[in-house]
């Protein structure tokens, strides 16, 4: 967890931010976290893990290792969260979403949103941090490993103490895909 100002993914201004990338750079972190929800799945028979680009990916794609099957990613084109570089998801299939760090679930949505439009079966959704304490709801069977309530701040009642620090934008919506 990192401190100072943040403007997260969501829109929302923070004094903490989670760069589980830090983390997940170190494989034994990895392979225990994404086994942590790879176990709540494992009898689920998972055909595909799918996760948001681009913080998920690394977690995603080893959850999808531990239970054997492939993992893919998606990423927005023109705004949209789409399947590129050739991946796919099948009707009928049983998908789960994976994903590093939910704030609002904004990303997550986006992505349960494209499994449905696959005519595929959204199996659950599994991720590290729960920054809403448990409000976000996917309806469907979810996992985080951790729920914690951090603040955060809408852009006009961001407090004065927090105005003070320098801003940060960390997150990678508005990165550029190629």
């Amino acid at each position: 967890m990192l401190e100072g100002h943040f403007i997260l993914t969501s829109g929302f201004h923070s004094p903490h931010y989670f760069q589980c990338a830090k983390v997940l750079q170190y494989p034994e972190y990895n392979s225990l976290f994404a086994g942590m929800i790879a176990d709540k799945y494992k009898d689920k028979k998972i055909d595909v893990v799918i996760t948001p680009a681009v913080g998920g990916i690394v977690f995603g794609t080893e959850v999808g290792r531990q239970l054997n099957v492939p993992s893919v990613f998606s990423e927005r084109e023109n705004n949209v969260m789409t399947l590129r570089r050739g991946f796919e998801i099948n009707e009928g299939e049983n998908v789960l979403v994976c994903e590093d760090v939910v704030t609002t679930g904004g990303s997550v949505f986006e992505v349960i949103e494209l499994v449905k439009n696959q005519k595929a079966n959204l199996a659950g959704v599994g991720f590290i941090i729960d920054r809403s304490n448990g409000k976000v709801d996917f309806g469907t069977e979810q996992h985080s490993l951790a729920k914690i309530d951090v603040i955060k701040f809408n852009e006009d009642e961001i407090p004065e103490w927090l105005k003070k620090i320098p801003v940060t934008k960390p997150g990678s919506r508005g990165l550029k895909s190629s």
